[in-house]
């Protein structure tokens, strides 16, 4: 029989998902790769935001994608080489993780240049909430009535930043909400791979469909003649989201989803400061209150999960 999703006894994921309990250090290197992942792709954001006040935005998300490939392509040879065969078990996950990496990166950069980049973080932090509560559902991952509590002041806090109805709940709102969910259907597909699938492999298959992306939405889209300054900003962008990439990869693959997952509003941090110092760009009370509840949500988590390892 299915166990609950809201239980007042903490467990790990039923005995088919995890044979033994994370080892010790697990969740605190997850947590330290997750951390890693969302400043490097923070640092991506401000870069691609600030090319594509210049260049069209899928030339840009073009050139920044052979860089990633090229990087990749680099590391998996010093690794051993290539490896694109998977088996047959981790198609799937590979199909899902594929569509949701291209579609939430076309999501996220539509909003990221029509909106601030702090605005669009603070929306971005629902999903360690998100990601925890369908963790629960696809991988029995109890959440507890303190942690669903918790999920629910998040989902306060993201309609507050929202505010449905008022004047900055428009389209591109809607589409920062789309690209979370399409991260959340990436990560939780990531989760779902077997060992024999290397990270490397993993970012290689992201890298090629977002440079596909790339390639069709250019050629609607047209092409300018990039300059040297901008060159250097999207190999620089490339760098940091080859990080991203595999740090996120490894991240979702080590410890516990629910523990690992709220480090990712470290992004918020990151946004403001550029936001400020690269665009001029400051969030308003009400999406500073917003973010408040969603990132306390995301630290009591934490701070649950580490009082329950104590426990164990």
């Amino acid at each position: 029989m299915r166990t609950p999703i809201i239980s007042p006894i903490r467990r790990v994921r039923p005995i088919s998902m995890r044979p033994e309990p994370p080892q010790a250090g697990e969740n605190l290197r997850g947590a330290g790769l997750m951390t890693l992942s969302m400043v490097s792709f923070g640092c991506n954001d401000t870069v691609m935001k600030f090319v594509t006040q210049e260049m069209p935005l899928y030339q840009a998300i073009f050139l920044r994608g052979a860089v990633v490939l090229v990087m990749l392509l680099i590391l998996a040879q010093r690794r051993g080489g290539i490896v694109l065969r998977i088996a047959e078990q981790d198609r799937l996950p590979m199909v899902l993780r594929v569509i949701g990496e291209v579609t939430s990166t076309a999501l996220f950069l539509n909003a990221l240049h029509n909106m601030a980049i702090g605005d669009l973080s603070a929306i971005m932090q629902s999903l360690p909430l998100v990601v925890m509560v369908a963790a629960a559902v696809v991988f029995g991952e109890k959440l507890g009535w303190r942690r669903s509590i918790a999920a629910l002041v998040g989902l306060a806090g993201v309609l507050i930043i929202l505010r449905p109805g008022g004047d900055s709940f428009g389209i591109w709102a809607l589409v920062a909400i789309g690209s979370m969910l399409m991260i959340a259907m990436r990560d939780l597909a990531t989760r779902s791979f077997s060992r024999q699938v290397t990270t490397t492999t993993i970012s290689l298959y992201a890298a090629c469909a977002v440079l596909v992306t790339g390639a069709v939405g250019m050629f609607f889209q047209g092409w300018i003649t990039p300059r040297f300054d901008q060159l250097v900003l999207l190999l620089l962008s490339g760098a940091f989201l080859t990080v991203g990439y595999l740090s996120a990869v490894s991240a979702m693959r080590v410890g516990e989803i629910s523990y690992v997952a709220p480090f990712r509003y470290t992004s918020l941090l990151v946004a403001i400061i550029a936001g400020l110092v690269v665009f001029g760009e400051w969030p308003d009370f009400w999406t500073w209150v917003g973010a408040g509840l969603v990132v306390s949500a995301g630290i009591y988590t934490i701070l649950r999960e580490a009082k329950l390892g104590w426990r164990r």
